[in-house]
């Protein structure tokens, strides 16, 4: 599920959900205070743009800077594009 301000999150950053569901997907994750963070690196890249269609892959591939944060009950808290590493 995705909460009430993830949704406005992702409509101001131009995210859209299909590469929120490629980051569930194919992204890594990582434990911080208290929630999961899905983002992409290399290998997580190179492993989506084999099992995605060209197209697809091509549309998202603005988006693959995201990373999605998912609270301990399963919702998407919010959704943002990196503007540096994360840390954890």
């Amino acid at each position: 599920m995705i909460t009430h301000h993830a949704q406005i999150r992702m409509q101001s950053r131009s995210i859209p959900i299909e590469a929120v569901d490629a980051l569930l997907a194919f992204g890594e994750t990582r434990r911080h205070r208290g929630t999961d963070v899905y983002y992409l690196d290399r290998r997580a890249r190179s492993r989506m743009q084999r099992s995605l269609e060209r197209n697809m892959f091509k549309r998202l591939e603005k988006c693959l800077d995201a990373y999605v944060v998912v609270g301990d009950g399963g919702d998407i808290i919010t959704a943002a594009h990196r503007q540096q590493r994360l840390r954890f």
